[in-house]
């Protein structure tokens, strides 16, 4: 794919097969179940998800990206792509029935916190949330009173979530590969 990934929108593209079988066991998407990818990028996790649950929506900000995705996803399954901003999307409004979302992706760093506060109002609609996320934010999420990453982001997703930090994931996963250590968190 020819696509220069773009820095104003924290683009570092999952390539590593290993990694991504790990992120679909973790998820173990089944038919019928209203997934939601954030960022689907280059599609690394959406087609095997697709594959797997036969329709998905995705919200991918970068429009670059849309029509390569619409056009590898046709023959795959239904996707459902919005042309958005993830901070600025209601979540429930976009659920096809009763069942609450099981929202995915690789979040952006440098917006993770405020994204993940964003879905915190959208608590009710939500099932589950499985992000690929900067692992110092995951430790955060995670941190236990009185430890050294304990504080603000801990306390606020720990009142409406479990937090389970899954695995760690190199930079050498990621095209370019980022400067930091990445963590998959349930």
């Amino acid at each position: 794919m020819s696509h220069i990934p773009r820095k104003r929108f924290g683009q570092n593209f999952l390539h590593d097969a290993n990694i991504i079988g790990k992120i679909l066991a973790a998820i173990a998407p089944q038919p019928r179940q209203d997934l939601i990818e954030i960022r689907p990028g280059q599609r690394a996790i959406t087609l095997p998800l697709l594959k797997r649950c036969g329709r998905m929506q995705a919200v991918e900000l970068d429009r670059d990206l849309l029509t390569p995705l619409a056009e590898a996803a046709a023959p795959v399954g239904e996707l459902v792509l919005h042309n958005r901003d993830a901070l600025r999307t209601d979540f429930c409004a976009l659920r096809t029935g009763e069942q609450r979302l099981r929202v995915i992706g690789n979040l952006p760093y440098n917006i993770s916190t405020p994204l993940l506060f964003h879905l915190l109002d959208q608590a009710d609609c939500i099932e589950d949330m499985h992000f690929m996320l900067q692992k110092e934010v995951v430790e955060r999420m995670a941190a236990g009173p009185g430890t050294e990453h304990y504080g603000r982001l801990s306390v606020m997703l720990q009142y409406r979530c479990k937090v389970e930090p899954l695995f760690t994931i190199g930079p050498g996963a990621f095209r370019p590969p980022p400067k930091v250590d990445s963590a998959f968190v349930r």
